[in-house]
């Protein structure tokens, strides 16, 4: 196998995860720095395991909605799975949800002579409304600087509150509630303008945006180049599963524990369906983004089973290949171009999406 995985019983929390390029071995992800240490058991356990990608029902904090009071992120991101199976190429976990009852079973998979990780979250039982979202996050410290891009934007809006708080030890640097067009010119709080498709950048700044694509054949992606590393991560998902995606910049803006300025050079790429990280409230009431269309939450029904893919790869760069222009699928997989005119074509189940 060419791709191997761990995850935690605490919060499903998927990583390490390494990926074997040929003799090169990819580790993309990251662990947060306090992870394993003494200082760990006195957080709350999503903190305490922060890692790799995982899964949140529902996305986000904040208040909740007619009494339900969910920890950051939702049980799937906190409370103990159940391992049902396990073998060299795939995990089932299982989990009770107990403020909202229902039941999620999770799937991780590698598959033989791919570089590809396929997830699957089923719930069942569940009934009403409810937002949710994956949650990686990439370590630009182990693999060098990169090079951002997505499906093409039909909205993009910085946070519309405040992220940060100085008076508390955190800070932000892009303009608070910003609608912007393109991901290289997003409006900063001191009046210029920042580009996002390079990172790690504005150290000392912890920002946020929230991305909805533009329908491109059945899936949208996200893509990261790390040139230094020779290697691309991308991500593929189906809008209608996953509506949005939200960027997490995180490059030591946060001084207060257990974050204490050392949390740098991290992005997160979290495929969502959500209004922005701000939970279960905000994402079931009314807000500018459903107001243009874009569903910030999904309604279960308690009699029907649903289903939310998920993938993740890493493919070898080829000389003069750049920022990922778009990602197109072929006979067998995907066909990634990019802007300086190459292209990498890699082996993967698209159906595995629809």
């Amino acid at each position: 196998m060419n791709v191997a995985f761990h995850m935690t019983k605490t919060g499903g929390q998927l990583g390490p995860v390494v990926f074997r390029l040929g003799r090169r071995v990819i580790e993309p992800f990251h662990t947060a720095p306090w992870c394993g240490k003494p200082e760990a058991k006195k957080l709350i356990p999503l903190l305490r395991e922060l890692r790799g990608d995982f899964f949140c029902a529902p996305f986000g904090a904040g208040p909740g909605r007619r009494g339900e009071e969910h920890p950051p992120h939702g049980e799937t991101a906190n409370a103990d799975w159940t391992i049902s199976s396990v073998a060299s190429d795939r995990l089932v976990a299982d989990l009770r949800l107990r403020v909202r009852p229902g039941k999620v079973t999770k799937v991780i998979e590698a598959r033989p002579d791919e570089t590809n990780l396929y997830q699957t979250h089923v719930f069942e039982g569940l009934k009403g409304e409810m937002c949710f979202g994956h949650h990686a996050m990439l370590d630009f410290n182990r693999n060098g600087p990169g090079s951002i891009s997505t499906s093409k934007l039909r909205l993009a809006q910085v946070l519309p509150v405040r992220f940060e708080d100085p008076a508390q030890g955190g800070y932000s640097s892009l303009r608070q509630g910003a609608w912007f067009r393109r991901l290289e010119q997003v409006p900063m709080a001191d009046g210029g303008k920042a580009d996002l498709t390079r990172y790690p950048a504005r150290e000392g700044f912890e920002d946020l945006v929230m991305l909805h694509h533009k329908d491109e054949d059945d899936f949208a992606w996200a893509a990261v180049v790390f040139a230094e590393k020779k290697f691309v991560w991308f991500s593929l998902k189906n809008p209608a599963h996953l509506a949005s995606t939200v960027l997490w910049h995180s490059n030591g803006g946060r001084h207060y524990a257990p974050w204490s300025g050392r949390h740098r050079g991290v992005l997160g790429v979290e495929d969502v369906t959500a209004y922005f990280h701000l939970g279960l409230g905000a994402s079931l009431s009314a807000n500018p983004w459903k107001d243009k269309g874009v569903p910030t939450s999904l309604d279960f029904s308690r009699g029907k089973r649903t289903r939310i893919p998920y993938v993740m790869g890493v493919a070898a760069l080829p000389d003069g290949f750049d920022r990922v222009r778009g990602i197109r699928r072929i006979a067998g997989g995907i066909r990634l171009e990019s802007f300086g005119g190459a292209a990498i074509e890699h082996a993967l189940d698209t159906s595995f999406l629809r």
